[in-house]
């Protein structure tokens, strides 16, 4: 007879119990009531009040800002990476550590922060106003504090992958002959996209739902840089709780199908990972 395997944790039911248990008391329960509530508009009611000019350009704005932010992010968390991993230099885990501010950092004080950095007598905005860019107010505003909130999300994805990576093979790649964008295109990048993507996907998602850093910096302009979270906030000062609600609703299935995205993109990565090894 093969002996039990030992388990630190409890049994599979024990365990699924309070996982269930868990997961009830604090996503599934909290998320439904969401939909109840919007429930109470009637399906013409919520279609109407998720299609307003107000609330659409609020969703164009937030999707439109969240991206560029995400696809920035993608791009300069991924030097940033390169750079913590691959050189050494004087204060390389001083800069290592403020890559986690933004997730320390109360978004508040971030929007506040920013906001006065980027004014127009800011040290950024007056040199920015030189060159007639108004950052502060502006959906430019927005931009920069969905990329200051995001980036953590990019570097911590691609950081780890490119510790694992073997650098004997971009060293086999450079001794046949190959370049170094040939190297990074067929070697490198491949490796880091599962990483890249998952990243990105996840900045996107944090700044579709993010509010305090962006409220100062936006101005809150009607149609112009009103954010959805703002809206959302708006209604539940009036009371209007189902049209709060309605709105949250679309940007929580949006980032549901980011997260279901998320995880194909992590299961293809295992499988791909699988197969090479």
């Amino acid at each position: 007879m093969r002996n039990k395997q030992r388990r630190v944790l409890p049994g599979f039911g024990l365990s699924l119990g309070f996982t269930t248990t868990y997961l009830s008391l604090f996503i599934l329960i909290p998320l439904s009531m969401i939909f109840i509530q919007t429930s109470h508009l009637g399906w013409k009611q919520f279609v109407a009040v998720v299609t307003s000019e107000r609330i659409l350009a609020a969703y164009k704005l937030s999707f439109g800002a969240s991206f560029i932010a995400a696809l920035t992010n993608a791009v300069f968390g991924l030097l940033i990476a390169w750079v913590l991993v691959r050189y050494p230099f004087p204060g390389k885990r001083l800069i290592d550590g403020l890559i986690d501010l933004p997730f320390a950092l109360p978004t508040a004080v971030a929007g506040i922060a920013l906001t006065t950095l980027y004014s127009a007598n800011g040290w950024i905005g007056h040199l920015l106003q030189k060159m007639h860019i108004k950052a502060a107010f502006t959906p430019l505003g927005i931009i920069i504090a969905l990329t200051f909130i995001g980036l953590p999300f990019v570097v911590r994805m691609v950081q780890p992958v490119l510790q694992n990576m073997d650098q004997e093979v971009e060293e086999a790649a450079a001794s046949l002959g190959a370049s170094r964008w040939q190297i990074f295109y067929k070697v490198i990048l491949p490796e880091l996209t599962p990483a890249l993507l998952t990243g990105f996907s996840l900045a996107f998602a944090r700044g579709l739902g993010e509010y305090g850093s962006v409220v100062f910096i936006s101005g809150n302009m009607p149609l112009k840089t009103e954010i959805a979270p703002l809206l959302i906030m708006t209604k539940l000062e009036q009371y209007d709780y189902a049209g709060a609600t309605a709105i949250a609703v679309v940007m929580l299935v949006v980032s549901l199908c980011f997260l279901l995205f998320i995880n194909l993109v992590q299961t293809w990565s295992q499988r791909h990972e699988t197969r090479n090894s």
